[in-house]
């Protein structure tokens, strides 16, 4: 049921019990095809499906196939308006002007024939709807025709080669995705909540080490739920709330309100004995109740509590829910210490609660009147630094080392990834207030990583940024987390977007806006615009019924931009979270390799576009001094208008969104990696022939082929399993 899914996000393909046989013909055939889309089945997977009858040989080499195309994208046809496109595109009035005078000519069936200045005049009226001509944003060529109309694509030792592997049994993976998934340290994107769900609801008899984040306790203990089985880990009333979201097919964040099903007498008695059981062990729980009390009200009509006498204690949830017993919370009590001007008994207030100390401790820095206050903030701040979690730790870690210089703009995101910009007017923090709270955190977070004997890293994932969120990336291949940045390798840079609507016509729009090294705007390409600054757009599709694609093509070293910022706009019908598919993604080349508008192999990494705005923001590339490309990973939506939204319209908020993301320091694998050095780990950076002794761990994209047996690969997908619990 997982195969397919094991192998997009681990490179590990499960084995097969199958009858021995002769499927080589099989697994050459696997590698070939393996090979168009820029893969290599190893050695160990090649003998595996080999030794297999040709019939389970051919099922498994067809999941593979089927896997890894769609992880790059090449499962779809990407065609491309122009049918040599980066060649053969015009000037864009131009187009206009033909197009207009085709609809034209057959309006009069052959009859007058307008003139090139009388066409410039009627689209100077501004009464045209190129929507409406019959040539305009509809394929005019076949796939097929695109394909033959462009030089097959030549081989290049730069082409991306991804390995993958020969894992354990399904079970066996399945199990280990599971064990992943659920003892991640950070919280989960929406897909690998979803998936999580999915192989709960087999795997609840694999035992799990610890569950450390309550999203993904909620979507185990609603599995628990469904199979008359105790909820685990349940330690405050939203673990239940979100449990109970989670089993209505609701919102397990909280993010959004939830609509709750009618849940049976064996599940209410469930959910009302873990309440009980949380209160009763500390009525200062009920606080929480406060910042959902209408959904605990809404939860409490269906869960009956005055049908389970028994326990009164999960009676007084709904009572504070219902508004009748005041509890006053924690945070009420601290804004009472800060109403008053004492920051010290704000910050000892917050140690009862640390996580929410960490998250203050901006605002009690900014407010204390003195160094004397500064100091017992720190100390109230060292006093709890064991009880928080490693991933706060580290937010707080990035968010201290921004906040000695002020900001250009403040960018504030939320958990769907929404974002908007503001001017920073808040107050620096003093330069030795802030390595005093960083030397802390630092000794804090060293001495709980994990042993390594030995570390050999790939130095390309030193600049990947912490993956603090899962919700700060999409599903994809080669995605990487907010903020990190990754080196563009290349002459030719070629972005993409892929979108099929589910019911309504829907016309999504790839554009590229140009800033300079002040991040102002310096042009644009679009479908209002097909050239300009060294891009390229590749033409404008306004309906995907059976799927579009759009391009823009940079010559890197004709671009006159110092930033390129692509983005996708939804000009009308349906949004990003409400097509069928959507999807981002860029590629390399050399200049001579010619090739399709897509070409799988050269993928060098694609993201879903699954987001709640309607201007899609997924990375930005920008040139550094010496000439190279960077690009740094973004995943942000803006709101945008319900519809007829353009790059024109936006270019003031995506530029001071562009600066204020790429002038943010970003904490860094690097940074673990040096706390790691300090703590007397051996590290060693990789580079191609390098020759270690004995098993290693290797931080990378993946295994190289001649690291010593029973060697280690944490990739970019398991990053998260560094940061500490």
């Amino acid at each position: 049921m997982h195969a397919k899914t094991i192998i997009q996000k681990t490179l590990r393909v499960p084995r097969r019990s199958a009858p021995a046989g002769d499927g080589a013909a099989v697994a050459r055939q696997m590698d070939a095809v393996l090979a168009t889309a820029g893969f290599k089945a190893e050695s160990r997977l090649l003998e595996h499906v080999s030794g297999l009858e040709p019939g389970t040989a051919m099922d498994l080499a067809t999941d593979v196939i089927e896997a890894v195309r769609a992880l790059v994208g090449d499962h779809v046809e990407h065609n491309a308006y122009f049918l040599r496109f980066p060649q053969g595109v015009p000037d864009t009035v131009e187009f206009w002007v033909r197009c207009l005078r085709e609809a034209v000519v057959v309006h009069y069936g052959g009859g007058h024939k307008p003139s090139k200045a009388e066409l410039r005049a009627m689209l100077g009226t501004g009464l045209v709807d190129l929507l409406t001509l019959p040539w305009y944003g509809r394929y005019q060529h076949t796939y097929a025709e695109l394909l033959a109309a462009h030089d097959e694509l030549i081989a290049s030792v730069k082409d991306r080669l991804t390995i993958v592997r020969l894992g354990g049994s399904l079970q066996e993976e399945t199990h280990d995705l599971y064990r992943a998934l659920a003892g991640s340290t950070t919280p989960s994107g929406e897909a690998d909540l979803q998936l999580l769900a999915e192989l709960a609801a087999e795997c609840l008899d694999v035992d799990l080490d610890e569950v450390p984040v309550r999203e993904n306790r909620a979507v185990l203990n609603a599995a628990r739920l469904a199979a008359g089985r105790p909820l685990l880990a349940v330690d405050t009333v939203l673990d239940v709330l979100r449990t109970a979201c989670q089993a209505s097919g609701g919102d397990v964040t909280l993010a959004e309100p939830t609509r709750f099903r009618n849940f049976t007498r064996r599940e209410r008695r469930a959910l009302i004995t873990a309440l009980d059981a949380v209160v009763a062990g500390n009525a200062g729980k009920l606080g929480d109740v406060n910042r959902f009390a209408r959904r605990f009200k809404r939860l409490g009509e269906g869960l009956h509590p005055h049908e389970y006498p028994g326990f009164p204690n999960a009676g007084e949830v709904f009572a504070v829910a219902r508004g009748e017993r005041k509890v006053r919370t924690l945070a009420a009590r601290a804004e009472s210490a800060f109403a008053e001007n004492d920051v010290v008994g704000a910050a000892r207030v917050l140690t009862a609660a640390p996580g929410m100390l960490m998250r203050s401790l901006d605002r009690l820095l900014r407010e204390t009147g003195t160094a004397d206050d500064a100091r017992e903030v720190i100390e109230a701040m060292g006093e709890i630094l064991g009880s928080v979690s490693g991933r706060v730790l580290c937010s707080v870690r990035e968010h201290l080392a921004n906040r000695v210089d002020p900001d250009s703009a403040r960018v504030f995101t939320t958990r769907s990834r929404r974002a908007w910009v503001t001017p920073d007017t808040r107050p620096p923090l003093p330069d030795d207030v802030v390595a005093r709270a960083n030397a802390l955190i630092d000794a804090e977070l060293a001495s709980r990583l994990p042993a390594y004997e030995h570390l050999v890293v790939d130095p390309a994932v030193l600049a990947m940024a912490l993956p603090l969120s899962g919700k700060a990336g999409e599903a994809g291949f080669a995605v990487l987390p907010r903020g990190s940045r990754s080196r563009v390798d290349g002459e030719l840079l070629r972005f993409f977007t892929y979108w099929r609507q589910t019911r309504e016509s829907t016309d999504f729009d790839l554009s590229a806006l140009l800033l300079d090294d002040e991040f102002r705007y310096v042009g644009q390409v679009s479908w209002t615009n097909y050239r300009g600054g060294g891009a390229v757009y590749s033409g404008d599709i306004t309906d995907a019924a059976d799927g579009a694609t759009e391009f823009v093509d940079l010559r890197l070293d004709q671009v006159e931009a110092t930033y390129v910022v692509p983005q996708v706009n939804v000009y009308s019908g349906e949004g990003f979270d409400d097509v069928a598919e959507s999807m981002f993604g860029w590629m390399t080349r050399d200049g001579l390799q010619a090739g399709a508008p897509f070409e799988a192999r050269t993928v060098r990494s694609r993201s879903d576009m699954r987001g709640k705005g309607r201007v899609a923001l997924p990375v930005m590339f920008g040139r550094g001094e010496d000439g190279t490309w960077t690009a740094t990973w973004t995943h942000l939506y803006l709101s945008g208008r319900p519809a007829f939204n353009q790059v024109e319209g936006n270019r003031v908020s995506t530029g001071l969104l562009a600066r204020g993301v790429l002038e943010r320091e970003y904490l860094t694998l690097g940074y673990l990696v040096d706390l790691l050095r300090g703590n007397g780990t051996t590290i060693t950076l990789w580079e191609p022939g390098l020759r270690v002794d004995g098993p290693v761990t290797f931080l990378g994209p993946e295994l190289p082929s001649n690291l010593p047996e029973e060697s280690t690969v944490v990739g970019p997908g398991r990053l998260n399993q560094l940061i500490p619990r």
